[in-house]
């Protein structure tokens, strides 16, 4: 079908015909009038002499997820298309994932739907391609996305906010837009009926689309997006939040790992360590041996006792909240996306680290959970447990105010603490205002330190400048952490990849590390180095140290404060380790049982020498127009039963992906022989369909190939064949 010329118009052309239906909706009592009213809408909206058509994608835009770009009018045609505009810093667009994710589990492109996530920047920093692939990554984006940096759609379509859905017909035609957060019924019953109403005409296609997913191209690694990470002062040890693999880590100062609690899908459990689950958790507190984490996108905070080890929920139910207040007990109140912690003390002063104050990013506020019984500034006395909001009015803005509860944030993702006088305060990493706010201890008041402008509604005052107070310009900062021994507060200006350095006396701000390249340096001066996105960071080796999670480098990275040198925390486990989620490693696969009916087939023997290595090539073969079946990973195992010491350190197991191309598998002979004849053995299960698909089976062969070791050094020796057709 050929794009329309001139028919494509702005979303308000929808606005009065969907008005009328949602004040229809409002006086519907059951599902079968809600579904009746949205077909009767579409009947009307379908029958418009001139369809409001959605302009066609540019050329030249950069796609992720596809095969290739796709066209609206040639690979959309006869399809469902929801365009998902979106910028992935905003705390509102993380929210609609769920339901898109929820909505694509429902409905494939086979059912007619697909999926768009179309990319309108806010921040300079977010129209760069490797800075969406990463967000693509952390928030598990399954579906195309295009970047439209420009944000010609965007402005083509008079789009005005982030998030907004345009609901698209078979014929590129738009039918509904939905703005904001929290219509995850809406969505699905706008969808459902959209769906049945052209099956119905006979106008939707079942055929798929080229999906390739950036994921799968990229190589396992220690970490994956860690968030935020702290140090337990007492023993030295770092608590990482090991966002993407949605785990916790405790590892010693030189990397490795104690703990590793959670991972490596999202999951939201209590209970003992192997059992316990999160879902992108970001912010950590430790204090005699208790973590407090802020499980961000289970809108929780939990507790983790390294002594028990076990994990509760302390705040939270599990959903997200919309509530601004708060004042109940932690488990029966609901939270909107904590994003970090820190430990504080109630105006009792009777105990130290009585409070948990959290940067609740999904409300645009500070709260508290109140660990024991206390008072909060210009509070009455609290019980223990109690979950309320501090500070901040819930709406999104860049407002100090002497009242806390008048004040307004914009997505506070980064908190520290500043107890001792004359600071007496909170450090407020406040990303979509790029600003660094403080909040008194004393009175609640809040306070701008550096970024941002006076507008308190202008949300896009943001830069690279060093400079004093106002003149300073940040952009998107996620983490502040204090150094008490210098006075000094230390922020990750994540989206300028730098970390800055305030005096907050004189409010001025400078560069102390990161060029602004994104470029993974791993060992330099502070003036040489390099950061992509750092998240978080905290102080210490008695205020030596300054540790920072590299965000999309996937590392933690070590500032040393006196001799001024970057250098990157290597992660690592030892056999001590109560390791519950995954390691890089790849988890080793358990060796099927093979049928009776698998061909066994000895191979001449080989002469090998220590140091070697030893390539056996597969070349199997299916009967003609097969292919593997999707899902069922085909794979090889490699064993020497009796002679384990062969294996040691080699790669045991793979999978075999494509009957086209076939893996090589490698055996490096050791230094040190145990034996001086062993025999190494390949064992194949392959799992395949017929051309026609009417019949699915499973082959396996055993390859056993005898070892001749002698210590006479040998010429290169010929890769093995391992040939069999099926």
């Amino acid at each position: 079908m050929a794009a329309p010329g001139s028919r494509g118009r702005s979303l308000s052309g929808l606005l009065p015909a969907q008005t009328s239906l949602e004040y229809a909706l409002l006086d519907a009592v059951t599902q079968q009038e809600k579904d009746s009213l949205v077909y009767q809408y579409l009947q009307k909206v379908d029958g418009w002499e001139q369809d409001l058509s959605v302009p066609e994608f540019p050329e030249g835009l950069e796609w992720l997820n596809t095969e290739e770009p796709i066209s609206v009018y040639k690979d959309l045609c006869g399809k469902i298309v929801i365009l998902d505009f979106f910028t992935y810093c905003c705390i509102n667009c993380i929210h609609l994932l769920p339901d898109l994710h929820a909505l694509e589990h429902t409905y494939s492109d086979k059912d007619g739907l697909l999926i768009i996530g179309v990319h309108s920047a806010k921040f300079p920093n977010e129209k760069v391609l490797d800075n969406i692939k990463s967000a693509v990554l952390r928030y598990n984006i399954t579906h195309p996305v295009v970047n439209d940096a420009d944000a010609s759609l965007w402005q083509e379509l008079e789009v005005s906010c982030w998030p907004t859905l345009v609901i698209l017909g078979p014929r590129g035609n738009m039918l509904f837009s939905l703005i904001g957060e929290g219509h995850k019924d809406k969505l699905f019953l706008y969808t459902s009926i959209a769906l049945k109403y052209y099956k119905d005409r006979g106008q939707i296609r079942d055929d798929k689309i080229g999906i390739k997913l950036y994921k799968d191209s990229l190589p396992p690694s220690p970490l994956l997006f860690p968030g935020k990470v702290t140090v337990d002062q007492v023993t030295n040890r770092l608590v990482i939040a090991d966002t993407g693999h949605h785990r916790i880590l405790v590892v010693w100062k030189n990397g490795q790992i104690q703990y590793s609690i959670g991972g490596p899908n999202p999951g939201r459990k209590d209970g003992i360590f192997s059992e316990s689950t999160f879902n992108s958790p970001q912010g950590v507190a430790i204090m005699n041996n208790i973590i407090y984490v802020a499980d961000t996108e289970n809108h929780l905070i939990r507790k983790i006792d390294l002594e028990a080890e076990r994990v509760s929920t302390v705040a939270g139910i599990g959903i997200q909240g919309t509530d601004k207040e708060g004042g109940a007990k932690g488990e029966q109140q609901p939270i909107s996306s904590p994003w970090d912690v820190v430990f504080g003390t109630s105006g009792s002063e009777v105990q130290r680290g009585d409070i948990l104050w959290i940067a609740m990013a999904g409300t645009h506020q500070i709260w508290a959970l109140l660990l024991d019984s206390g008072k909060l500034p210009k509070k009455n006395e609290l019980t223990k447990g109690t979950c309320l909001r501090f500070a901040g009015s819930g709406n999104e803005e860049n407002r100090n105010n002497a009242y806390p509860h008048k004040a307004g944030f914009a997505q506070p993702s980064g908190l520290s603490l500043a107890s001792e006088d004359p600071w007496s305060c909170l450090f407020v990493a406040d990303s979509e205002s790029s600003t660094v706010r403080t909040i008194s201890l004393k009175d609640g008041a809040v306070k701008h330190l550096v970024g941002g402008e006076r507008d308190p509604k202008n949300l896009f005052a943001f830069g690279d400048v060093d400079g004093v107070g106002i003149n300073a310009k940040l952009q998107h900062p996620l983490g502040v952490t204090w150094d008490k021994k210098r006075n000094l507060l230390y922020v990750a200006d994540s989206y300028n990849h730098k970390i800055k350095v305030v005096d907050p006396k004189t409010k001025n701000c400078t560069t102390l590390a990161g060029t602004g390249d994104t470029n993974n340096v791993t060992s330099s001066s502070f003036t040489e180095s390099t950061f992509n996105e750092p998240g978080g960071l905290c102080i210490g080796e008695n205020g030596q140290l300054l540790y920072v999670a590299d965000t999309n480098n996937h590392q933690i990275k070590i500032m040393d404060l006196e001799t001024k040198m970057v250098s990157v925390l290597p992660i690592f486990r030892s056999e001590n380790a109560v390791v519950d989620g995954p390691f890089l490693v790849e988890k080793q696969k358990t060796l099927p049982k093979l049928p009776k009916s698998a061909p066994s087939i000895r191979l001449s023997p080989v002469t090998v020498c220590a140091g070697q290595t030893l390539q056996f090539k597969l070349r199997l073969d299916l009967p003609s127009g097969s292919k593997l079946t999707e899902g069922v990973p085909s794979c090889w195992f490699l064993r020497a039963e009796g002679n384990e010491w062969l294996l040691q350190g080699q790669m045991p197991s793979g999978d075999i992906e494509n009957i086209s191309s076939q893996p090589t598998i490698s055996l490096q002979i050791p230094d040190d022989c145990l034996s001086l004849e062993a025999i190494v053995s390949v064992s194949v299960f392959l799992y395949y369909c017929s051309a026609d698909s009417s019949a699915c089976m499973m082959k396996a062969i055993l390859f056993s190939q005898p070892l001749q070791i002698t210590d006479t050094q040998q010429g290169c020796i010929a890769p093995v064949e391992l040939r069999y057709v099926f």
